[in-house]
């Protein structure tokens, strides 16, 4: 069956792209094209299903099955006494799963939406403005629309080891889901999804085996943050640096890996194997080439600051793209923020705003946090300005002490002569929370000395360490 439609508007997605619909588009019609993420492909994305809540509900579950183990530097003794893995599992997607299926339904459904059409499907390009959507149902539709938004988002992928694919390893789309916790997991990659899981499968009583190609962990990060996690995480669980993973075979008791490391065969084995080496944009799905797209060397479509999709380097009007479809950062605030600008410019074409105003903050919720702001401190040199590095380590405040911290710091950055603050970075407890503070002002321009003094900081909250970093920089 095909049916040839046209749309005032085309929506794919339903990640940060769900958010784009309201009453001021009752006028127009929307069809909302989605294939949903993960391998029951489910409608509302990455995100809600898949990644930034259900990991930050396991992490937060992690971090108080970690606690017995930090108990003895304050004078407790506590224990870890069982795992109940599938009351937790159930606890988190208990709550989601809900969620998920209540925003299909309204959708579909209520008659807030009665303007839109929902196609639960793959969208592919059959020209600038023309679809072809094969549904789950096997109903095939071509469809055109006058405007076009694109929040197609990304999915996890394998790199190219030998026999990788076929050991069935888990990727971030599953491990949350596995009906029992094994004894032992390897984690393949050295990034934010491999060290926030590593957190929650260690903490889990989990044997966990960290792999990383590089010397350090978390290398997007400063140059001294990564530093510090990996020593970190090298004490916590095993740690694999600088080993090049050759190849992966399924045996009965799990998977093997063999790989090298300055030149010496490493051989490792684990019950299950978590694959989290890199994600890559949908831009393939939709096979956007058929619109003349451009897309970038790993495959993003190419926008330009007002969100606005690229053909032959120039604005293909009417076309649109968001969140990790395009963006270099696989941010949800990062897509949630676009996602207004495009909402905005297709509202007022003749009041375009940019999505390249404001720094763009980073939280990694692995044991401890790590956050970050702005430029790292190997950047900030190259920029040619003269700069200067203020560390504050939580052990030298007051609340570091009633932490026992001994190992987190915030380092920040500042030009030398007029304070401007060029990059806040964090490892530490609540990293992630006081980071805020050099968001707000590197978005609003205020400088070191603008903030340093002229506020009261509460003694002795942990802002005090942000305080006595800035204070460093200004005397």
């Amino acid at each position: 069956m095909t049916d040839e439609t046209h749309f005032d508007i085309a929506l794919i997605g339903s990640g940060s792209a769900n958010s784009f619909p309201g009453p001021e588009f009752a006028g127009r019609s929307i069809v909302q094209i989605d294939r949903g993420v993960g391998p029951r492909h489910v409608f509302g994305g990455t995100c809600l299903n898949l990644g930034c809540i259900p990991t930050k509900m396991f992490v937060h579950t992690a971090n108080l099955a970690a606690t017995p183990s930090e108990a003895g530097r304050f004078g407790l003794t506590e224990q870890l006494r069982h795992v109940d893995w599938p009351a937790i599992r159930d606890r988190i997607f208990g709550r989601i799963d809900p969620i998920t299926a209540g925003g299909e339904v309204y959708r579909r459904d209520h008659a807030d939406n009665a303007n839109l059409t929902l196609l639960r499907g793959t969208a592919t390009f059959t020209g600038a403005k023309t679809l072809r959507v094969q549904e789950s149902d096997g109903t095939e539709r071509t469809l055109s629309a006058d405007t076009i938004v694109l929040g197609a988002g990304s999915r996890p992928t394998l790199p190219p080891i030998a026999g990788l694919a076929e050991s069935a390893p888990h990727t971030s789309d599953t491990i949350m889901r596995i009906d029992r916790l094994p004894s032992s997991l390897a984690i393949l990659g050295s990034g934010v999804i491999a060290v926030e899981m590593a957190h929650v499968f260690a903490s889990l009583g989990v044997e966990v085996t960290l792999i990383a190609r590089s010397q350090r962990v978390l290398r997007t990060a400063d140059a001294d943050i990564s530093a510090r996690l990996t020593e970190i995480l090298g004490d916590r669980l095993h740690l694999e640096t600088r080993l090049s993973t050759a190849s992966v075979r399924r045996t009965a008791d799990g998977v093997e890996l063999r790989g090298t490391r300055d030149g010496e065969e490493v051989v490792l084995c684990a019950e299950e194997l978590l694959v989290a080496t890199g994600r890559r944009p949908n831009s393939d799905l939709l096979d956007v080439s058929a619109a003349g797209i451009d897309t970038t060397e790993d495959g993003r479509v190419a926008v330009d600051a007002h969100q606005r999709v690229l053909a032959g380097g120039e604005v293909l009007e009417g076309v649109w793209a968001l969140g990790d479809l395009s963006s270099d950062h696989q941010l949800k605030h990062v897509a949630n923020h676009e996602q207004r600008i495009v909402r905005h410019n297709i509202l007022h074409p003749e009041q375009l705003r940019r999505s390249d105003t404001m720094p763009i903050p980073s939280g990694v919720f692995t044991h401890p946090q790590v956050a970050w702001v702005g430029m790292d401190e190997e950047a900030a040199r190259r920029s040619g300005r003269d700069i200067t590095v203020a560390v504050q380590e939580y052990a030298s405040i007051a609340y570091g002490w009633a932490m026992e911290d001994t190992t987190g710091f915030v380092k920040l950055i500042a030009d030398a002569g007029t304070t401007e603050i060029l990059g806040a970075h964090l490892i530490g407890p609540e990293a992630t929370t006081l980071v805020q503070l050099m968001i707000q002002a590197m978005s609003t321009g205020q400088t070191a000395r603008d903030i340093a003094t002229a506020q009261y900081w509460i003694h002795p909250a942990m802002p005090e360490l942000i305080e006595n970093a800035l204070l460093q920089l200004v005397d």
